[in-house]
């Protein structure tokens, strides 16, 4: 692949807060975690489980959890999509295999911080490939990561009969849409790139960070339309 097809692809994954009701064919589904499954991993561990809901009834229960512990979000049972995933016809959850632990390195094995560190990364960077993937197949996906909140995360697992001793990371939706995100705002490269030895004045100011925020700041994920 290219360069110029590749930060194509990179700039056509956006979250998506609106899915169509159509399902997806597994194929697809398939294809999604086959290309995460390739993602790096720290000493190889591949700690990775994905578990893949697509029945109805159990994407309803999942989100009466959602509903029964975040009402302050203004989720209640039987709302269409209050935060962006509901209406969506799969939802993966990523889940971390803790007992990869003990054939790591002695630094990683012996030390929580770095133990943690390295599992996260191995995670993140294979929830990555996914979103790469599904955005490569013409797929929509959105990151719900409320699902690692203790009373959801705990409900989850014993609904989906998964290991308590698991480490949830995170929740994606998958389906198609005809959302249509707000333009994305982007800090320019030359003010995030840095080389060699560094002086504290080529960093931003804590104004600037402020005004990254407060002035005509849009997370270019918020709902703009459909068409």
């Amino acid at each position: 692949m290219e360069y110029e097809s590749f930060i194509e692809l990179v700039k056509k994954r956006r979250t998506s807060w609106v899915f169509k009701p159509d399902p997806i064919p597994d194929d697809l589904i398939e294809k999604t975690i086959d290309a995460a499954r390739y993602s790096p991993s720290g000493f190889n561990s591949q700690p990775w489980e994905f578990v893949v809901i697509k029945e109805q009834e159990l994407r309803d229960k999942i989100r009466d959890i959602f509903a029964k512990h975040l009402p302050s979000q203004g989720v209640k049972p039987g709302m269409k999509d209050p935060m962006g995933f509901i209406t969506a016809p799969v939802l993966i959850i990523l889940y971390g295999d803790p007992r990869v632990r003990p054939f790591a390195p002695p630094p990683v094995q012996q030390s929580d911080e770095n133990w943690l560190s390295v599992l996260t990364s191995s995670l993140a960077i294979s929830y990555q490939y996914m979103h790469l993937a599904a955005a490569s197949l013409g797929l929509a996906t959105r990151w719900v990561s409320a699902i690692k909140a203790p009373p959801i995360e705990h409900e989850v697992k014993a609904l989906l009969g998964i290991p308590e001793e698991f480490i949830t990371y995170d929740m994606t939706a998958l389906g198609t849409t005809d959302f249509i995100t707000s333009e994305k705002k982007m800090r320019p490269l030359s003010e995030v790139i840095h080389y060699g030895l560094c002086n504290k004045s080529e960093f931003r100011t804590d104004d600037e960070v402020k005004a990254y925020f407060s002035e005509g700041y849009s997370i270019g994920n918020a709902p703009s339309k459909t068409s």
